[in-house]
């Protein structure tokens, strides 16, 4: 027999309380938006700290994703069995404690387990956003309450940066796990005063999807490491990493059979039916690798190539995610007009990000970050230009009953997606890197004097050749090595922005052929009769 969704309670008024609940719940979905990329940023400090190796420094950032994903599946129906707030209360709690207790872990065990915990407890937060913008928003407002849940893949990601670099650099690393504990004090402040309780469906264990539970969340955590360590284990050629690929496969299709069947599942695959709510999830994928050209390229650039430090080009990161503040409710404010077709919306966001790569594609060696800030404020517009879209047209076809199931797919798509979609990009520009070496060395050996005509006499070089064509000191070999290097990093960011404004061609076809149209959410309502004036 087939459980069906419960009836969606009778709508809550829509009081400054419950608004500053769902504040509340913001706040939370951001905190765990600037935790997400701390071990990443800080990695060198941490390790140093505990005194480990790269090689399981790297660990650090995998075992979180992996949890944080894995949590992100099974969040919106712990939250709709155990009660929203309480549910909230408890992830928060847990979130701002483990934060504490993080840097006070010695060696590499207990630091990684104290980051796996805190990653469930995150995972869980971004869900409970969606899920309560479905859920109290009434129609007008809706669009708002979905560009605040779009600020959580925009807006939190590349404020972490800054954030973190701050920390690191000016106080100590411990600060960037300590800065989230405030934040979480006044979220739980916000939802217990402000969002209402509900009662404990407990009789909803009886039909609990453990099993589903069990494969789903093994098998996305083990893809996710895979992913994220193939790269330093030479992927199939690692015993490791075949092994954890293909069990992740068996789990995940086990998965999604027991899904398809099972009365309570955590994910309703039926919806996905629903031609809105299918493409809505392919192209908040593609978005996802879009949006990679606003943070991971740039970053590469002055990493590798300039030497910067996270602080000197974190306000690059700043260009994109400060002004979402402004620019997701705008968006939204225009997405609520009746003549503004979303479609339109998010082809106009992909051509925004386009533009940004053809002007990025255009890097050389001596582009400073003022040559960035045009590129980067092209998509701090692109970026909401299309995931509000997006949110828009995939929940115009989910009921609210069926809220807590767009939830658990959305979120773990989007997981998935920012971490496959930057192990994708960082792989191709490691290839890309790698080929353009080649090519430069080869083309250097056969012909000695490109040497001049590719550096420039302004880098410092204009002799490094004798004219027999061989170095003339370690000195020089070392000046060339790095140019060549440093070259063909330039050629593969080009080849990469090169190849996401293929992804955003592909999106602007899909959009053209696949969703229908949807209209604001409070023009679904019925017109009043016009009345005459006598």
């Amino acid at each position: 027999m087939t459980t069906q969704p419960a009836a969606a309670p009778p709508p809550h008024p829509f009081t400054l309380r419950l608004a500053l609940g769902l504040v509340g719940v913001l706040i939370a979905a951001l905190t765990s938006g600037l935790n997400d990329r701390i071990s990443s940023l800080a990695l060198a400090d941490i390790r140093a700290a505990i005194g480990i190796d790269y090689d399981t420094g790297s660990w650090i950032t995998s075992a979180y994703q992996a949890a944080e994903v894995a949590a992100m599946m099974v969040a919106p129906w712990l939250a709709v069995t155990f009660s929203l707030r309480r549910f909230a209360l408890i992830v928060i709690t847990g979130f701002a404690a483990v934060g504490i207790l993080q840097p006070f872990a010695t060696g590499a065990a207990p630091f990684i387990t104290l980051r796996v915990i805190q990653g469930l407890f995150g995972g869980a937060l971004p869900p409970l956003l969606m899920t309560v913008a479905l859920r109290f928003l009434p129609p007008q407002i809706k669009l708002y309450g979905l560009a605040a849940y779009a600020l959580t893949a925009t807006f939190g990601p590349n404020v972490a940066a800054s954030l973190t670099a701050l920390w690191t650099d000016s106080v100590g690393w411990q600060f960037a796990f300590w800065q989230v504990v405030p934040l979480c004090l006044i979220a739980a402040l916000l939802i217990g005063w402000g969002l209402p309780q509900d009662p404990l469906r407990l009789e909803r264990l009886k039909q609990a999807d453990l099993f589903g539970m069990l494969t789903g969340c093994s098998g996305i955590a083990l893809l996710l490491l895979a992913l994220t360590q193939g790269e330093r284990l030479d992927w199939l050629n690692s015993p490791l990493i075949g092994a954890m690929l293909l069990a992740s496969a068996a789990l995940l299709v086990v998965f999604l059979i027991n899904e398809w069947f099972h009365p309570l599942p955590l994910f309703k695959l039926q919806m996905l039916e629903r031609r809105n709510l299918a493409f809505g999830l392919l192209a908040l994928a593609a978005v996802l690798t879009l949006s990679l050209s606003g943070s991971s390229l740039p970053s590469a650039y002055f990493a590798q190539v300039e030497g910067f430090r996270t602080t000197q080009f974190a306000p690059l990161a700043l260009a994109v995610g400060l002004p979402q503040l402004i620019i997701a409710p705008f968006i939204a404010m225009l997405l609520n007009w009746r003549w503004v077709d979303s479609r339109w919306m998010l082809a106009l966001g992909a051509g925004a990000m386009m533009l940004s790569c053809l002007m990025g594609m255009q890097l050389t060696a001596e582009w400073a970050r003022q040559n960035f800030w045009l590129i980067q404020a092209l998509q701090a517009f692109g970026q909401p230009m299309m995931i509000l879209p997006i949110l828009m047209g995939s929940t115009s076809v989910v009921a609210p009953p069926e809220g807590p199931f767009a939830s658990a797919m959305f979120n773990t798509v989007r997981g998935f997606s920012s971490v496959a979609a930057g192990v994708f990009v960082t792989h191709f520009l490691d290839r890309r890197e790698q080929f353009h070496s080649h090519i430069l060395v080869d083309q250097l050996g056969n012909r000695p004097w490109l040497m001049t005509a590719a550096t420039g006499d302004s880098a410092g070089y204009s002799t490094p050749l004798l004219p027999d064509g061989t170095v003339s000191s370690a000195e020089n070999l070392g000046h060339f090595s790095t140019l060549v290097k440093h070259q063909a990093l330039i050629l593969g960011i080009s080849d990469a922005y090169l190849l996401i404004i293929g992804c955003a061609l592909l999106l602007v076809l899909l959009t053209l052929w696949l969703p229908k149209r949807v209209y604001p959410p409070q023009t679904l309502l019925p017109l009043a009769p016009k009345t005459s004036r006598s």
